[in-house]
């Protein structure tokens, strides 16, 4: 099968938009906007009303505080009901948001067979950065307005559908908050929402928390020959790391299990680690970082304060030398862990859109927690798979793109009335 016979097997607005969204270098340390602001204009041209919240909130009634706003975030609504006239009324409550971000990862010291920035169609796969995550469900979103639009105007939508673009979701999912607390202040209440994370059309219904902590460990250099008058910094965090290990294990070891996550119990895991200057100099300074991966049932309070008490007795004995040593943790990044527990309406409905009603619970974070935590039930399912993600040629099956469309075509249906 030749090219051209491919791309008009498959369904070709989901792929002419994927194109156009890949376009966009939105590597999450470069602004979104030129995107959102396509994406922006097209919902206008359907007569809808997005509403864009920006990284920068601080003064956004003067121009001299635009170009602070180098990102945004994009939510708009297809109303029930009155049709699209009634946007600022009550028939924007309730109804299923379909949400993606915007952001992707670096494309840097990979080696890519193409363009990552330039769609590229070889076989049965669509390559480019963003292409599983997690541009391919955006596309798939956006190629179905129009028909959701037209049931609103025809009076025969029954609930809203609601379309969320997010930023930054990549380093710490920084953008999603500021849209969820826009939503809270203008009355905006869905009832459920997909997040179309990469799952290969799989329906997520949990995954695990995260959080990322960084430990700064303060010493007193002096020379190699004279290490009693000194404070090691690296020996010290390495004092630490061997507990946060032991701590690891144990919770390997407990009984705070879900059977159904591949790594059935909480982890934690040092990532990086800095410090010393010379071998002959006591090191005044190491740093490192570890990240917490939490089952939902669980949380940082189920292991920081072992930490910090730990971090207290190693300052004690630091500060026995000298009362300037010590060491100071502070966390990073945390994004929730999404739960099921009050979303099984939406799993029910949910099964019956899918090829399969199996339920998975997975340890990569999304925006999901976010919603959830929000009051929003909450699933995962979008096309294209995890493993794809963040390497070099991303690509996403063109077949996924179809099961997409056909599961949102279905979605779209149980809405009408």
């Amino acid at each position: 099968m030749n090219m051209s016979e491919q791309s008009t097997t498959y369904p070709s607005q989901s792929v002419e938009w994927l194109k156009r969204l890949i376009a966009f270098d939105t590597v999450s340390r470069y602004s979104n906007l030129a995107l959102i602001e396509e994406v922006q204009a097209y919902c206008i041209s359907l007569g809808l009303e997005p509403v864009l919240t920006f990284n920068d909130t601080t003064d956004t009634e003067h121009s001299s505080n635009k170009a602070n706003q180098s990102k945004a975030n994009l939510f708009v609504s297809v109303p029930a009901g009155g049709g699209l006239a009634d946007t600022a009324s009550a028939t924007i409550k309730g109804g299923i948001v379909l949400s993606g971000h915007t952001d992707v990862v670096p494309v840097d010291g990979q080696d890519w067979l193409s363009d990552p920035f330039k769609a590229e169609i070889r076989g049965d796969k669509l390559y480019g950065r963003g292409a599983c995550d997690m541009k391919g469900f955006i596309a798939c979103a956006l190629n179905l307005l129009p028909q959701a639009v037209a049931l609103s105007q025809q009076g025969r939508l029954r609930k809203p559908l609601h379309l969320a673009l997010s930023f930054d979701e990549e380093v710490g999912c920084l953008g999603a908050p500021l849209m969820l607390e826009e939503l809270s202040q203008r009355g905006i209440n869905p009832d459920y929402c997909i997040v179309g994370e990469p799952s290969s059309m799989k329906m997520v219904v949990a995954h695990k928390g995260i959080s990322v902590f960084r430990c700064s460990v303060h010493g007193k250099s002096v020379h190699s020959s004279l290490t009693h008058q000194g404070v090691n910094a690296i020996s010290y965090a390495a004092k630490l790391i061997g507990f946060i290990d032991e701590l690891a294990s144990q919770l390997a070891e407990s009984d705070q299990v879900d059977p159904m996550f591949d790594i059935p119990y909480s982890t934690l895991s040092i990532g990086t680690i800095e410090g010393g200057t010379a071998t002959n100099i006591v090191p005044n300074l190491c740093e490192f970082t570890f990240d917490y991966r939490n089952l939902p049932s669980m949380g940082t309070q189920d292991i920081l304060p072992v930490i910090e008490q730990r971090i207290t007795e190693l300052n004690q004995q630091m500060q026995q030398v000298d009362s300037q040593t010590g060491i100071k943790i502070e966390q990073l990044e945390s994004v929730p862990a999404m739960t099921d527990t009050e979303s099984e309406a939406l799993q029910q409905l949910i099964a019956g859109l899918v090829q399969s009603s199996a339920r998975h619970k997975v340890a990569y974070a999304t925006e999901g927690g976010q919603f959830t935590n929000a009051g929003i039930a909450t699933v995962i399912c979008g096309p294209g798979s995890i493993e794809q993600a963040h390497k070099a040629d991303e690509y996403v099956e063109l077949a996924q793109l179809a099961e997409c469309d056909d599961f949102l075509q279905k979605l779209l249906q149980s809405l009408q009335s």
